[in-house]
């Protein structure tokens, strides 16, 4: 690295869903970029959360000056505790951001160590030689912003996810004029969100949700029970809205709706008359047609709110045939078959439900083509790299800047670990850094690895077999066994006969070992291995995963 260049390092999140994370870098001096998770894919057995791999900044720990959060989605912040057991460094959002990382900061016994620094749109905060502006954006969650990073080699302005709304419910627009003004003084570099480039024209705003839930609300005969995320609080104002206007009573159901509600009311995002707001427990109390329940699991995640009332096996939420579910939110790409089954169960019980399909009742936070060409003309940057979205996202996004203009050698499509460095003289991408993932598994991270989860794989695939012998080392005989124990492979007393062969075959390998005086339990463990797993191959053509257990007396 030469000492006069910027580096721009996608640790996570480019070209993928999630986990977005991103390091800029200049002489002795990092800052980081927001910090996110992304959720397991279905093969990822017993993972709970998907988590950057940071070698590269523990590698430089003393280099790194602080954490400049855009906004307080899973996808940007969910990652903030485990990396701050690894690096500790001052973090700068906005109150509302801050308000959800201290709640995950709590949970993990941090409060004492951590140091969060809120900061307001158009506070410029300095680190040495870099300068990070906070200027606001409007997206899904209030309280978004867009980064400014001033270097001394030009400005970076990185948009963070937002949108174009012209008509936000909290009345803050996104400060087109200062982007404009930063435009106007020369942009060294652009990072944009590209998660909608392949939408055509200009996004529709929150304001029109609202206007389609008060009409809905006005036919429930029942009370009316709405899944959507727990971050998007303007759409938590939106049903309280309506909820309000019908005279019905609202309740949080899911412990990150009741969490990130709380917070928002805490800091004034979220505003509900006292009067209107009861406790899950409290529902009863009123009659059907009064109440509102606000739950978890629009993406038909089976341990969230909605799921458990659709499946019944929610504590507290019993389906009533009046109760009128809307379920307001898009599928996140590879949940749609799990929130299919979701609504199919609602209507096996009865009740009705209306979801993006059959009503407007969604709206993306992501800009649509027509406001990415906005930013880029604004702008007029130097450079630009695509950011935010799967690599075809990134693609499409770079597409769309050529056709506006820029000079093809000056679009950098790059995926995570392949590092920007950008000098007086121009731009290249030929280096690229150790990343990956670490996941979280119950209290452990990184303790599970691919070749765990290949493991698991195997297990959820085929199954198990068991063999457990015990052998007297004097003796060189048998004294117990074979026992076969089989798991996720085939009912055993449904299957007596294989079984019957698995005993002998077992049998008969650790006594010609035996006989030969052959104790060594490595030996006797593969021979039965090899021996049981050729049976079943050639019995099922199945290969479960084989487990010989040679006891000694």
């Amino acid at each position: 690295m030469n000492e006069g260049n910027v580096r721009i390092i996608p640790l996570g999140g480019l070209g993928e869903i999630g986990k977005n994370i991103t390091a800029i870098e200049y002489q002795d001096e990092i800052i980081i970029i927001d910090c996110g998770v992304s959720f397991p894919d279905e093969d990822m057995y017993g993972v709970d959360l998907v988590i950057p791999d940071i070698k590269y900044l523990l590698s430089k720990k003393d280099k790194v000056k602080g954490m400049f959060l855009t906004h307080g989605h899973e996808d940007h912040i969910g990652a903030i505790p485990y990396i701050l057991k690894q690096i500790n460094m001052p973090v700068y959002g906005t109150r509302l951001t801050l308000g959800l990382v201290g709640n995950k900061i709590k949970e993990h016994n941090m409060m004492s160590m951590c140091n969060m620094i809120p900061v307001n749109a158009g506070d410029k905060i300095s680190v040495g030689k870099i300068q990070v502006e906070f200027i606001r954006a409007t997206h899904s969650i209030a309280d978004a912003c867009s980064l400014a990073i001033f270097t001394p080699i030009g400005t970076i302005i990185h948009t963070g996810d937002f949108k174009i709304d012209y008509t936000p419910i909290d009345g803050r627009l996104m400060d087109l004029n200062r982007i404009s003004e930063l435009g106007r003084e020369g942009v060294l570099l652009l990072l944009a969100d590209s998660t909608n480039v392949e939408r055509h024209g200009h996004s529709i705003s929150e304001k029109t949700i609202g206007e389609t839930l008060t009409r809905i609300f006005s036919t429930g005969k029942g009370r009316v029970i709405v899944a959507t995320f727990a971050s998007n609080i303007h759409r938590m104002q939106q049903i309280a809205d309506a909820s309000i206007k019908h005279n019905r009573k609202i309740a949080f159901s899911g412990r990150s709706m009741e969490n990130i509600s709380q917070v928002a009311m805490e800091l004034g995002y979220l505003h509900i008359l006292e009067d209107y707001l009861i406790s899950i427990d409290d529902i009863k109390k009123y009659p059907n047609e009064n109440i509102t329940i606000i739950t978890t699991g629009s993406q038909g995640e089976p341990m969230a709110g909605l799921s458990r009332i659709a499946y019944g096996t929610h504590r507290k939420i019993e389906i009533d045939k009046d109760d009128l579910f809307i379920i307001s939110a898009s599928p996140i790409p590879g949940n749609d078959k799990i929130i299919s089954r979701v609504i199919n169960q609602l209507f096996r019980k009865g009740v009705e439900v209306i979801y993006e399909d059959l009503e407007e009742i969604h709206v993306s936070g992501h800009a649509y083509q027509e406001e990415l060409k906005l930013i880029h003309s604004l702008v007029k940057p130097k450079y630009f790299m695509p950011v935010h979205g799967e690599y075809r996202h990134l693609k499409h996004h770079s597409d769309l800047a050529k056709k506006l203009g820029m000079n093809s050698n000056n679009v950098f499509t790059l995926e995570t670990g392949q590092v920007l460095e950008i000098s007086e003289e121009g731009a290249i991408a030929n280096e690229r850094i150790h990343t990956g993932v670490v996941f979280v598994d119950g209290l452990g991270v990184g303790d599970v690895g691919n070749i765990v989860l290949r493991d698991r794989r195997y297990l959820a695939k085929d199954g198990m077999v068991t063999i457990v012998i015990a052998i007297e080392r004097d003796t060189y005989s048998i004294v117990a066994g074979p026992d076969i124990i089989t798991r996720g492979f085939i009912y055993a007393r449904e299957s007596e006969e294989l079984i019957k062969q698995i005993k002998m075959i077992s049998k008969n390998e650790i006594e010609l070992c035996l006989e030969d005086k052959i104790i060594e339990w490595q030996v006797l463990k593969n021979n039965v291995k090899k021996s049981i797993e050729q049976l079943l191959y050639d019995k099922t053509k199945r290969t479960p995963s084989v487990f010989p257990i040679i006891m000694e007396i």
